[in-house]
């Protein structure tokens, strides 16, 4: 069920800590591989995203260009309707490319699969944050050249991307063309055998806007048709060079380009910095978003390629400071996968604000551009500990959604408020309600992640501001889902939901989805009574804002010590929900390899009929609830449900990985993580030509925190009982809490913790407790065996 689809050849691919680059050109690979390296060398910044087509644009599979949020209306089609399915979604749009640099040398265009090259060399930079690329070649009439390219986009800037390409002739005279271009290529299609995929449009979607051209400067305006957003994307040169040389802008609704003709002297180089801009708004005036594009062009002009260059080195040198994750190893191919996953995280998030986190970033199209709640539980930890002010934005984001959140609510008949499965805009844009909006545990996901937030980052006027909204409307949801019920001794009982593993839909007394309601509705009760007593004046006004009745608080507490969750005596687990034991175990002994992913080959009704799991479920509660298991309910659990569960989602070894390594199944928990690492850089999954694996990616970093670093948080109080694989000698991290950052070093015989910033840290580690201050900043402890900590790790509490 796992395995690599791929393995980089370490001649083409060598391992790099610092980079992801291809040294030589294997022209069958790069036809094969088109796809794969438009997302494994995609740049983005969380609002703007291109993936990693060449200059030239061939070979290519889809050149996209995404802006986070930007998305056009769609029509779900249905065979046959009912009340309350959602009739609009969403689908992220893509932009007009303004990637191509084509060459043509002597009237001949410069592809490199057509070339005799020399040397070639294309790097995704870790500590640049750049994609760079050099090829020599001869050209047919015998001409060496030299061309390098270094493509970026600004993490300083989120609206720009620039691109700086020099060309040398390095041993004769040679006539070339430079054409720059920026084209609209809409609409894309997509294969519909594949539900994971983005839908194609039909016809035009976007319309043009206005046009301006001068001097090397083009911008194309557009309105798309029913979302109403306007979008401005233009381009930008200046050129460097001590040749002859023409250049000549050319503009219309879909396509500018600036052509450039030089007469090219013996090793006096063409040097051309490219400028692009991306903007989006929902003024319908043309005007505004022509003007912002423009301001963006004249400050990346002003400023110039190099000084753009060094501003994006520094922000991404900030960024290692604050999140590397260093692991010494045999295998040197571990420790560049981890940094290619940890820089996918900074390009998804860095410059976000505003918006969600796409389960594909913008790296790829699949699943639409969609925020999930991937973003809640495998991403906002990584960015709570590491980038605490975007951690808050995404959260902000969600309280944005809170109106349509409780108008889909009222759609749906339900009190409180009801987050969308999937979505851009806040409304729900899942069709297949089995696996969308039956996992209503998205509310408790969004409340558990703003508990994590609120108490790792320190930040309680988040809380007070917008978190104790997002609890009571949430708490409002559960109450009114459930209900107290006497065949089950009047416990609270939960019915008809989904869980985490879509392979097990509409069941009763999910026991992800129970733990975590009574989770979301503990804390709502706790922190509602907190700023009662210690802000009356906000209390009163929330209480005005949103109808809280007094009374409410007190069901929402009868509901969570009452909540009802299956356990099976005989077994000594507890069971998914109320019926999973009763179903036949799926014949796993009987399945091809090649039916794998299940959902691609079988029809639904045959999987909810059987014990199969696509990801971790009930699994996934001990992880995020570990204090309500203890370790031997852990092994008992994790023993049943590991062989039934396909991994067919991305979200799902990651997790594997954090409980075995809890439970001590070592090599389990290595190979899990393993998997969960390469997952893109392997194409475990066979589809990272459609865009990197986000959650999954967050996942790695959860792995390496939560299960080897043993890291823990119940409440707030930070804890450590690490367990280093015998593979790895070292595994160093860094994570900022309450403002104060530090380093964990782990090796087999210590744990040493580094306060680099901040007063003091009080945390515990295999139970003991521990203390940073700026005047004793390092501590060393022994690793020994995992011990029981009360406080989450080992026992039930």
């Amino acid at each position: 069920m796992l395995r690599p689809r791929y393995i980089p050849p370490e001649n083409i691919f060598p391992p790099n800590p610092w980079a992801f680059e291809a040294v030589r050109y294997d022209a069958r690979l790069a036809r094969e591989l088109a796809g794969q390296a438009e997302t494994m060398f995609a740049l983005s910044n969380g609002y703007l995203g291109i993936r990693g087509a060449v200059e030239e644009g061939t070979p290519v599979r889809e050149a996209g260009t995404y802006l986070n949020g930007f998305y056009e209306h769609r029509p779900i089609s249905y065979g046959e309707h009912a009340y309350g399915f959602p009739t609009v979604g969403q689908s992220i749009l893509n932009c007009p490319n303004g990637t191509a640099l084509k060459l043509f040398v002597e009237d001949e265009p410069f592809v490199v699969p057509q070339a005799e090259v020399l040397d070639y060399r294309r790097s995704l930079d870790l500590r640049a944050g750049t994609l760079n690329r050099e090829v020599r070649w001869v050209s047919p009439t015998g001409k060496r050249l030299h061309m390098r390219t270094v493509r970026l986009v600004s993490l300083a800037h989120r609206h720009l991307a620039a691109i700086e390409f020099e060309l040398i002739a390095e041993d004769a005279d040679v006539e070339v063309a430079v054409s720059s271009e920026l084209k609209n290529d809409q609409p894309l299609s997509a294969d519909t055998t594949d539900p994971r995929l983005a839908e194609g449009f039909v016809g035009r979607v976007l319309h043009p806007a206005g046009t301006r051209s001068e001097g090397l400067r083009a911008i194309l305006s557009y309105r798309t048709g029913s979302s109403g957003l306007s979008l401005g994307c233009g381009m930008d040169h200046s050129v460097f060079t001590e040749c002859s040389m023409l250049a000549e802008l050319s503009c219309d609704d879909d396509f500018a380009a600036a052509v450039f003709r030089c007469k090219l002297s013996r090793n006096k180089p063409l040097r051309i910095c490219k400028y692009l801009s991306y903007h989006y708004s929902d003024d319908p005036d043309p005007a505004q978003i022509l003007f912002q594009t423009t301001s963006t062009l004249n400050r990346a002009t002003t400023h110039g390629f190099q000084a753009i260059l060094e501003r994006q080195r520094s922000d991404v040198e900030r960024f290692w400071a604050r999140a590397d994750v260093t692991v010494e190893s045999d295998n040197p191919r571990t420790q560049q996968t981890i940094r290619w996953n940890l820089f996918q995280l900074l390009q998804a998030s860095e410059r976000a604000e505003g918006h969600g986190i796409g389960a594909r970033g913008l790296t790829g199209r699949t699943y639409e551009g969609h925020y999930f709640w991937d973003t809640e539980i495998y991403v906002l930890p990584f960015l709570i500990y590491t980038n605490p002010p975007i951690a808050r934005s995404v959260l902000k984001f969600r309280y944005d959604m809170l109106d349509k959140a409780r108008a889909r609510a009222r759609e749906l008949g339900h009190r409180g408020a009801t987050f969308p499965w999937r979505t851009i805009n806040g409304e729900e844009a899942s069709a297949y309600y089995a696996a969308g909006t039956a996992q209503y545990h998205i509310n408790a996901d969004i409340a558990y992640a703003l508990r994590k937030y609120v108490e790792v980052a320190g930040d309680e006027e988040f809380l007070w501001s917008y978190g104790a909204e997002i609890l009571i409307e949430t708490a409002r949801l559960w109450f009114d889902l459930g209900f107290f019920s006497d065949a089950k001794g009047g416990r609270f009982c939960i019915n008809g939901v989904t869980g985490p593993d879509e392979y097990t839909a509409i069941v009763n007394n999910n026991c992800f989805t129970n733990l975590m309601a009574r989770e979301n509705l503990r804390y709502a009760v706790q922190t509602l009574r907190t700023l009662e007593r210690l802000h009356p004046d906000r209390f009163a006004a929330l209480v005005a804002r949103t109808g809280l009745e007094r009374p409410e608080l007190g069901h929402w507490e009868e509901a969570a010590e009452r909540m009802y969750l299956p356990y099976d005596e005989r077994l000594g687990i507890h069971p998914q929900d109320d019926d999973f034991l009763d179903l036949e175990r799926w014949d796993f002994a009987s399945t091809s390899e090649d039916d794998y992913p299940l959902l691609l080959h079988y029809h639904p009704l045959n999987l909810y009929r059987s014990q199969v799991i696509k990801q971790a479920d009930t699994v996934m509660a001990m992880f995020l609830l570990n204090g309500h298991f203890t370790r031997d309910e852990k092994r008992r659990n994790f023993a049943y449900y590991d062989p039934l569960t396909t991994h067919d989602s991305s979200l799902s070894v990651c997790i594997q990985s954090i409980v075995a390594n809890e439970i001590g199944l070592e090599q389990k928990a290595i190979a899990y993580f393993d998997f969960a690492a390469a997952m893109d850089m392997s194409d475990i999954g066979g589809n990272m030509m459609h865009g990197a694996h986000v959650a999954a990616i967050g996942g790695t970093w959860l792995a390496l925190a939560y299960g080897f670093a043993g890291l823990r948080d119940s409440e707030g109080r930070i804890s450590f009982n690490p367990i280093l694989p015998k593979a790895w000698s070292a595994l160093k991290l860094v994570l900022t809490v309450r403002g104060q950052t530090f380093r964990v070093e782990i090796d087999h015989a210590s744990a040493t913790f580094r306060l680099l910033n901040g007063e003091r840290l009080d945390f515990s580690h295999a139970g003991d407790d521990c203390v940073l201050t700026s005047a004793e900043p390092v501590l060393t402890r022994p690793v020994g065996p995992v011990r029981s900590d009360p406080r989450g790790f080992g026992e039930a509490n």
